[in-house]
């Protein structure tokens, strides 16, 4: 089977498209018939070397959708449009190839209304966005900011937060064609950070109380920043780092208003937290209101330009490989 798989790991260089064996089904795993492959950071870290516990040669992608051929039993039957994520391309051959061996518990059934292409880049972002906000005792009425409108998570905690009832659903964006293009998608609470502070974002927004739960995908000084807008007995989740890995806080952020901070890892959560995200994720999409945002597909052979336009083009939207 065709694959794009990293022969080391020193850059856009070493992803080549190479002839692989087809997988074999096991016990608990579903042969899957991969139509389209979503693009991640996670896969710019591991090509760059930032990643050691990834050994080479690796098929790379963590995340997409396909159609079940064998394996799937009574839940997925042979057919069965389905969408995944877990520790493919990262610990194993990834979504980035013809076929994949999925492990059963990683599946889930793609809604109807939603195509293969904008499935493909839904489990990883919406599980994370479900799973921080559970965790984060999100109800109905709280105010949430998870910076970074057109990025992934950023995109999917907003949308998933507003869908369930949020009082404010409060995103940013530091570039005022993204910030102009969000309003436009109904996303009315973007802080336009060429124009405004957070904090002053916030405040305004907020009439001057602030967030109660911070979903923060991309580190640096902006965690910095939104660490500072948080409510009396808020918290912020960290679990990205793409703006920078290192960060200076204000301890009486966290004191002063009795906050706490937190860190987060989608593969490190059981199965059963896994079903329940899945059990919420998927009539929101059923119905609507969530809806998956597609900037741009690439085919299979052009992986490398499809990650190099997620990284350096900073588009709005997910980045699909189509099969």
């Amino acid at each position: 089977m065709r694959a794009m798989r990293a022969e080391g790991f020193s850059g856009y260089k070493d992803l080549k498209l190479a002839d692989i064996p087809k997988p074999a089904v096991s016990d608990g795993r579903v042969l899957i018939r991969i139509t389209a492959a979503g693009v991640t950071p996670l896969e710019h870290t591991i090509l760059s070397g930032g990643y050691p516990r990834a050994k080479a040669p690796l098929v790379l992608g963590g995340e997409g959708a396909g159609v079940v051929e064998e394996g799937g039993g009574t839940a997925f039957p042979v057919g069965s449009r389905v969408m995944f994520t877990g520790p493919y391309g990262v610990s194993e051959n990834g979504t980035y190839s013809e076929w994949v061996a999925v492990r059963k518990e990683n599946l889930c059934l793609i809604p109807e209304n939603i195509e293969n292409v904008s499935a493909a880049g839904l489990p990883v972002a919406c599980l994370t966005a479900q799973m921080t906000l559970s965790f984060a005792e999100f109800a109905k009425g709280k105010t949430v900011l998870s910076p970074a409108i057109g990025g992934s998570v950023g995109n999917a905690v907003t949308q998933m937060a507003r869908a369930q009832g949020a009082r404010h659903a409060i995103s940013t964006t530091t570039n005022h064609a993204k910030a102009q293009q969000a309003r436009s998608l109904g996303f009315n609470e973007v802080i336009d950070l060429s124009v405004e502070k957070l904090s002053d974002g916030v405040r305004r927004i907020t009439a001057g109380y602030g967030a109660d739960i911070v979903i923060d995908a991309i580190g640096g000084e902006i965690l910095s920043e939104a660490l500072g807008t948080l409510a009396p007995g808020g918290s912020l989740t960290t679990l990205g780092y793409s703006a920078g890995r290192k960060a200076t806080i204000d301890v009486t952020d966290l004191i002063w208003k009795r906050a706490s901070m937190k860190s987060f890892s989608l593969f490190a959560q059981p199965a059963d937290v896994w079903s329940t995200a899945w059990s919420v994720i998927f009539p929101l999409l059923q119905s609507g209101a969530v809806k998956p945002i597609v900037a741009k597909t690439f085919p299979l052979t052009e992986a490398a330009d499809a990650l190099r336009y997620l990284i350096e083009g900073r588009p709005f939207g997910r980045v699909v490989l189509t099969i």
